[in-house]
């Protein structure tokens, strides 16, 4: 299956693409002071797909740093969403099964999830970076008892390096997350719009002492 997770990689950055040229649908739904939230139904699953969009004021290095889905990586320093990422299986350079597990949020209303998934990492001509990821089943991955498995469909980041400005980078992300058990709509609603405004408002913080 190695060959299926690399196009099922390669389909999710197809999409992401597909999503970050297609103006058409998206409604506003939460602006902070470092992204503007959009959101509009999914055409994968019976939710919403979310779309952020903000400049970090970092370089695409330094902000790819602190994102990159790598075991041992910073995102789970400084992501209060991400608990624990582990790769479960490289499948090439840039093609990897992981599980991520979540603590629980919102006031635990949200109970601690994991989510599996194959994962590809794309650099684009113009040093535009992208970190793409979709649901997947892996034998060595079976669901763990304290968690609710959750499934991502297309989701990512696209790094985009704004020409004339090293120190700023624009990050653009998807995230199109069906979070599983039985959650009341009203607060799949309110979680991932305040989730990602929490992710910008981290992440700027996570560069700034880097950048130190």
């Amino acid at each position: 299956p190695a060959m299926e997770y690399a196009a099922l990689g390669e389909a999710a950055a197809e999409k992401l693409c597909l999503y970050r040229q297609d103006p058409g649908g998206w409604r506003g739904c939460r602006r902070t002071g470092e992204v503007a939230v959009s959101c509009r139904p999914s055409a994968e699953f019976a939710g919403s797909v979310y779309r952020g969009e903000g400049i970090v004021p970092a370089s695409p290095q330094m902000v790819w740093e602190c994102i990159k889905p790598v075991a041992g990586g910073l995102r789970t320093k400084w992501d209060q969403n991400v608990k624990n990422f582990e790769v479960i299986e490289a499948v090439n350079d840039t093609v990897s099964v992981c599980r991520t597990t979540t603590p629980s949020a919102f006031m635990r209303i949200i109970s601690p999830r994991e989510f599996v998934d194959v994962v590809l990492i794309k650099q684009y001509e113009d040093g535009t970076m992208l970190s793409a990821a979709t649901n997947v089943e892996h034998p060595l991955c079976p669901p763990q008892p304290d968690f609710v498995r959750g499934f991502n469909y297309p989701c990512g980041c696209f790094c985009i390096p704004l020409p004339g400005e090293p120190d700023r980078t624009q990050l653009l992300t998807f995230f199109q997350t069906d979070l599983g058990g039985y959650l009341p709509q009203t607060v799949v609603d309110s979680f991932f719009p305040a989730s990602i405004a929490g992710f910008y408002s981290n992440l700027t913080k996570a560069v700034k002492t880097l950048k130190v």
